[in-house]
């Protein structure tokens, strides 16, 4: 479906968001936007797909600066351009919508100079499954009227069960433009207002996705949240951008890195736009979006997107359900047997495993928190740990030595560095490495190997088109990941 009868709406996905909820999966290093969960695409991903015929493969996403390399992956994976606004510390998604509002209407610096305050945003959380993109463009240009005449327009997903997860947006009559007016917007029910509210009907689950004027933001903030409007304009104001050595790819333009102002971001409020714009603001248009819809927030979310057995299990990767019932089981990497087990969620990773009761998936988060206090490593970071130039995978370790899998992308290289405490020994398995050690630079092949002092200058380079992974084993009195000086570093760290 294209929009080629209106002016383009430039979509902005906010990828924030801790993705406690689908631990030991997602963890905060690594939340489940980023989480390859269906079709070996993560939701990220799969939501650029959505939106990218809106404004020709463009947008503006809004992550964590810590994130900025996964979703550049993202982006160029589903060959999309534009900016990526890197907030310094999160302010939740009033600050977030409105440092995005901000940018677009610097027309001389946006999109070759294509938009202006007056542009259509369509606000996108990152990390939503809406399998049917027709469904879902043909919601959102229903909503374009309303959205030019100056309404805040949201979108509410007809509800299929009496959800305690989501709030819900409570309709009014319908407007000339073809939306509907808002009586309400309701906080999370409890079990029975949610059965009430679905038997009445003419309530939707609230799935947070705006349609706005850049220019009807502003105002709104400057009206009803003047403070955070103020917080955020003072750092995009001397925002810095840049493009990562990482654009081009499959992207069909470049990425600009933006990075607002630490001290002026980091002093404004936190605060959702809900509270902050959405119960004061007099225009406010709701369209049903009638098409199958998940946040994905939750096991029970994510087990419910997989086709079930005769008894009701669901199984992704190596799992067996054997005499089970209602068992969802999650094994990518090793075979997981239930057995006599029945309403069971089982989550296995290479470093921590999450067995729970389906009546308990919401309380995820609570163990989460108790793990980090504990300082369970595994409440925070994978095994596994993404990194610009690729990735690496502790597979063994003990007192002064450390094993660790690594695989480098085409192209990509290592920082120039040395270490104070470890010396390396590299070991290729597949593809070619090209490693600089002191003054000399060299390539080595498959079942080759090479050594690196304590001291040494070092770096590793993949120059091949395949991807290269080696084995890297690390000995010495200080085997921590801050243990490097970094002397060059194309990724700006």
């Amino acid at each position: 479906m294209t929009l080629a009868f209106i002016r383009p709406v430039l979509p902005v996905i906010l990828c924030g968001g801790s993705g406690t909820r689908l631990w030991p999966l997602s963890r905060k290093s690594f939340p489940k936007q980023f989480v390859p969960l269906i079709d070996n695409k993560s939701l990220l991903q799969l939501t650029l797909e959505r939106v990218k015929g809106l404004a020709e493969g463009k947008v503006i996403c809004v992550a964590a600066d810590d994130h900025r390399f996964m979703v550049t992956e993202a982006l160029q994976a589903a060959c999309v351009a534009g900016g990526l606004i890197l907030e310094p510390s999160a302010r939740n998604t009033a600050a977030a919508m409105v440092a995005a509002a901000l940018w677009a209407s610097k027309a001389d610096k946006v999109m070759d100079g294509e938009l202006s305050p007056e542009s259509l945003l369509l606000f996108c959380p990152a990390d939503h499954h809406i399998p049917d993109t027709d469904a879902f463009i043909h919601t959102v240009s229903t909503g374009i009227p309303a959205a030019e005449a100056g309404a805040i327009v949201t979108f509410g997903v007809v509800p299929s069960f009496p959800s305690t997860a989501y709030g819900y947006i409570e309709q009014a009559e319908q407007r000339k433009d073809g939306a509907f007016n808002v009586s309400r917007f309701i906080e999370k029910p409890t079990a029975n207002a949610a059965s009430a509210l679905v038997l009445k009907g003419g309530v939707l689950w609230n799935a947070g996705i705006f349609l706005i004027k850049a220019s009807t933001l502003i105002k709104a903030l400057e009206t009803h949240a003047p403070d955070i409007l103020a917080s955020v304009s003072g750092a995009m104001q001397i925002a810095k951008s840049e493009e990562p050595e990482t654009s081009g790819g499959g992207s069909k333009g470049k990425i600009t890195f933006v990075r607002p102002d630490q001290a002026a971001f980091s002093n404004c409020r936190s605060q959702s736009i809900d509270y902050a714009v959405m119960e004061h603001f007099s225009d406010i248009a709701v369209v049903p979006f009638k098409g199958q819809w998940s946040d994905v927030g939750s096991w029970n979310a994510v087990a419910d997107l997989a086709q079930p057995d005769n008894e009701d299990n669901r199984i992704f990767g190596q799992g067996v359900a054997h005499h089970s019932k209602n068992t969802y089981i999650h094994a990518s990497h090793r075979p997981v047997v239930a057995l006599g087990t029945q309403d069971l969620l089982i989550i296995d990773t290479p470093d921590a495993v999450l067995v729970v009761h389906r009546d308990h998936a919401e309380q995820v988060k609570e163990v989460v928190a108790r793990l980090e206090s504990e300082e369970y490593a595994q409440a925070v970071t994978h095994r596994k740990v993404a990194r610009p130039w690729g990735w690496y995978d502790s597979i063994d370790m003990g007192e002064r030595f450390q094993v660790k899998r690594i695989g480098v992308k085409p192209g990509a290289s290592l920082s120039l560095q040395k270490h104070h405490h470890r010396a390396e020994h590299w070991i290729v398995v597949k593809g070619t490495a090209e490693v600089t050690r002191g003054s000399e630079t060299f390539l080595l092949s498959e079942n080759e190997s090479t050594y690196i002092p304590i001291g040494e200058v070092h770096r590793l380079k993949n120059p091949g088109k395949l991807p290269l992974e080696m084995i890297e084993v690390q000995s010495g009195s200080y085997l921590g990941e801050d243990d490097i000086v970094r002397l060059e570093d194309v990724y700006g760290r």
